[in-house]
């Protein structure tokens, strides 16, 4: 069985290993945070590629407190014109545990025949289910309603369903290294215990 390291504790360090715009990072977080303590947290930086094949880079944090679990996005934008200036945006929710409905883990293990109990997987897959509440960001389907009368043309408005966008990281031992893969794992067990899941 592989012994377990020890997962960092300095939610600060891990963005400013990161490397992307850490002072900006760490403001923006330690703003949402105020007065309350970090209990886990992950800090995830990854490329993304735009439909122009343009590199920008993101990087989302999440903290966990005894009452809320803080998510703080961050953006590069390239410049507006030529010889401008990137930018950078950031948005931080603040959602009460009270509003999680779900905590998803999903392991990936490579060669699951001669799989040893205690391997790290070779990536895992956090996510969060959230409840729908007045201001959160949802997703509305719609589709025209109908009834059980196959003759009948009669406009019937629409159905549908509201649902909120569930909040997803992924890190990989390839991509991210074993020691993202097993933070993201303990920050699913603090937060599972937390909210009951």
């Amino acid at each position: 069985m592989r012994k377990t390291r020890a997962v960092s504790t300095d939610w600060r360090s891990e963005i400013e290993r990161s490397g992307y715009y850490p002072a900006l990072v760490i403001d923006a977080v330690a703003l949402a945070l105020g007065d309350e303590a970090a209990e886990a947290f992950v800090v995830h930086h990854e490329a993304t590629f735009d439909p122009g094949l343009e590199m920008r880079r993101h990087i989302t944090v999440m903290l966990l407190t005894p009452t809320r679990l803080l998510v703080c996005h961050t953006d590069e934008h390239p410049p507006a014109e030529a010889g401008g200036r990137p930018h950078a945006s950031t948005t931080t929710d603040a959602i009460r545990l009270g509003n999680i409905q779900s905590v998803a883990l999903t392991r990936v293990v490579s060669d699951p025949a001669n799989y040893v109990p205690g391997t790290m997987p070779s990536e895992a897959v956090l996510s969060i289910g959230l409840s729908v509440s007045p201001g959160a960001i949802a997703n509305i389907d719609l589709e025209p309603a109908s009834c059980t009368d196959e003759s009948c043309d009669a406009d019937h408005g629409y159905t549908g369903a509201i649902t909120a966008e569930p909040l997803t990281v992924r890190v990989s031992q390839t991509a991210d290294g074993t020691e993202s893969v097993e933070n993201l794992i303990h920050f699913t067990d603090v937060l599972s215990e937390a909210t009951g899941g």
